[in-house]
């Protein structure tokens, strides 16, 4: 659904929010022990029509990030050089217009649904790049891997074109809060990488409420929609 009556920036504000966001993230990067330069931006343009897509890549913002994909591909065919990040909830049934239509998937949710990814990455040519999705926070309710079942089958990833991981805080989580949940993934990850062998440079973690705390602890892509293009309406 794309939003009604709300007012998109142009290029030059969404190039002057862009870049003052990325500065503070990465000096929030850099204040805490981590490679400012890896952190990147995933800017979010869920709900806002093709033209402000372009306008953010003509601003040189070059990631973009949607979470439906049926609201994704008319975006997809109008706006092209752009890298497109699916960042929504996956259901198996959409998984092969993920697999055409998107560069990287940060929500992979179970091991199943890798396989089948893997699986049509093959039939389809195509080989978007993976990030886990792991449930770090323990609240059964909540999306993702456990983190013991995934270090228990890690060596299901070679092979798969998995990059990294990715997690969410909860709602409403403080910044202390969330970077708990923050530097959970990244020890996860750590281990991970232990124990399979297999180099995974990402975190995906973070959005415009908690972009901060995701620095601090060393996420590489933040996942931007608000803080960039103002709110949905």
């Amino acid at each position: 659904m794309e939003i009604v009556g709300a007012e998109p920036l142009s290029v030059e504000q969404i190039r002057q929010r862009h870049e003052r966001l990325l500065g503070r993230l990465r000096a929030a990067a850099q204040d805490n022990g981590h490679d400012p330069e890896r952190l990147r931006i995933v800017a979010v343009t869920k709900a806002w029509p093709a033209e402000v897509a372009q306008a953010a890549l003509d601003a040189g913002l070059t990631r973009l990030g949607e979470s439906r994909v049926q609201e994704a591909e008319p975006k997809v065919a109008a706006v092209a050089g752009a890298e497109w990040h699916f960042i929504g909830r996956l259901q198996s049934n959409k998984a092969r217009r993920v697999v055409r239509a998107f560069a990287v998937i940060h929500s992979v949710d179970s091991l199943e649904l890798l396989r089948r990814l893997t699986e049509l990455s093959v039939e389809e040519d195509r080989s978007p790049h993976l990030l886990l999705q792991v449930n770090v926070t323990g609240e059964t309710a909540r999306t993702g891997m456990d983190p013991e079942a995934l270090l228990a089958a890690a060596v299901e990833l070679r092979g798969a074109p998995v990059i990294g991981l990715m997690a969410m805080a909860p709602m409403g989580a403080s910044a202390e809060e969330a970077r708990v949940v923050f530097a959970r993934l990244r020890a996860v990850r750590d281990r991970l990488q232990e124990v399979s062998g297999i180099g995974l440079p990402e975190l995906s973690m973070g959005m415009s409420a908690d972009a901060d705390a995701a620095a601090a602890e060393g996420a590489t892509l933040v996942r931007i929609g608000t803080a960039i293009f103002g709110p949905r309406g």
